[in-house]
């Protein structure tokens, strides 16, 4: 969420930034500077009245001192009207809070000065490739296909327990998942962060403090009965951890990783590019986050790229980073960088990792802070990356390693497996 200095501040800073998103938020602005206004003017109000009350009082016991019955309880009157006017003052303030939260929470984050304008995916700017695509066999098959065909992956038997988009994986395919997520957690542990093994049901507090709620709602599956939600990323309770907290200047950065399923209803999610693994309603994530000093997100926030750059080399596949464009950006984002890798069998792109610098947006919803060196209290910039998802980039392993032989896993992997061929 913007902060309201900034709104108050650089209103038209606010708007031209928001414009890169292909956003009119001039409207938006001026509702909210009204708003908040009207708001403060009662607040200044309450108070002055509150004051001349404290006054009031005084002057009445002076008055019965002089024996002025009259005059003494003509200034209670007043009082009293003056308190009625208090009580109102101060519920047109709650409602008008109210009113302002509801107004912040549909501005997005504004972009970061390299993001460029754009409509969608077409106009991301490629930044780098590495890597190199395989030449297949002739009969190369999808992974769909040498999932069922090695019984790996059993995407009818996911729809017979659930639904479509909750695959069963089997043998050397769970396998396959579980030595990934270990060889994630390790190269995430040896970089500095910390392992969490978080819930993995968040409350609605959670959900809006990381920015997911209200915006995303629809897209989280909600548990009624208890009003909690089950999350879509490992990024939203590891970022909460540090919801209402101060920490201390020498606690900076914090590092933190963790592996958890993830659930998203992907509504409106149809056709071809969702076959298989390539979209799912429940998947497996490691997830890397960071709260830092602001001075120092964006050297972070490269060295986090570095880090996820090097896991994709580390599996050797042939991959390109992109920065996306105010179209593409996500709600909460002020800049991100997505990885893809190359799909051999399907000749295409996949997202495989989105890393995000989201500046203050999280924080000042979280009230997540640190205390500098002067004593004064800041907002921390918070970061996330997906370190890495596992669906695409196991799509990606089937489709690129299939030999006529069978499917030749990367080196790194193999004593998490404890097989190096299927």
């Amino acid at each position: 969420m913007l902060t309201l200095k900034l709104l108050r501040d650089n209103p038209d800073f606010v708007a031209q930034r928001l414009a890169i998103r292909n956003m009119d938020a001039g409207p938006v602005i001026a509702k909210i500077l009204d708003t908040d206004a009207r708001r403060r003017a009662a607040q200044t109000e309450a108070d002055a009245l509150i004051a001349e009350q404290k006054k009031m009082a005084s002057g009445i016991g002076d008055l019965l001192k002089e024996g002025k019955k009259a005059e003494a309880e003509e200034i209670r009157r007043k009082a009293a009207e003056s308190k009625e006017r208090v009580k109102t003052l101060i519920h047109e303030q709650e409602l008008l809070a109210k009113e302002l939260d509801d107004l912040l929470v549909t501005l997005p984050n504004i972009p970061y000065k390299l993001v460029v304008k754009g409509e969608g995916a077409q106009d991301n700017v490629l930044v780098r490739e590495g890597g190199t695509i395989p030449e297949l066999p002739s009969g190369a098959l999808p992974h769909w296909e040498l999932a069922k065909k090695f019984d790996l992956i059993d995407f009818e038997l996911g729809v017979k327990l659930t639904g479509a988009g909750f695959p069963v994986y089997k043998g050397k395919g769970a396998r396959l998942q579980m030595g990934l997520i270990q060889f994630f957690l390790d190269q995430n542990t040896r970089a500095g962060y910390t392992e969490i093994m978080p819930p993995i049901l968040v409350n609605e507090d959670s959900g809006y403090g990381t920015g997911q709620l209200p915006d995303k709602g629809q897209q989280m599956y909600h548990m009624e009965l208890d009003n909690y939600y089950l999350i879509p990323t490992a990024e939203v309770p590891l970022t909460n951890i540090y919801r209402d907290t101060i920490l201390e200047l020498d606690e900076l950065p914090v590092r933190l990783t963790a592996y958890t399923p993830c659930f998203r209803r992907e509504a409106g999610s149809y056709g071809k590019d969702v076959r298989g693994l390539n979209r799912l309603h429940q998947f497996d994530k490691v997830e890397i986050v960071q709260l830092t000093h602001p001075d120092h997100s964006y050297s972070v926030f490269d060295q986090m790229v570095k880090h996820i750059e090097r896991l994709v080399q580390l599996l050797k596949l042939p991959y390109r980073i992109v920065r996306l464009c105010g179209g593409d950006l996500s709600f909460t984002s002020a800049m991100t960088y997505d990885f893809e890798v190359y799909s051999a069998a399907q000749q295409r792109w996949l997202e495989v990792s989105s890393v995000s610098n989201f500046e203050t947006f999280q924080s000042n919803r979280l009230k997540a802070r640190f205390r500098d060196r002067d004593g004064k209290i800041h907002l921390v910039h918070t970061l996330n990356g997906s370190s890495l998802a596992l669906p695409r980039i196991v799509a990606a392993l089937l489709e690129n390693n299939q030999t006529r032989e069978g499917i030749v896993m990367p080196d790194v992997l193999h004593k998490y497996l404890h097989f190096s061929r299927i």
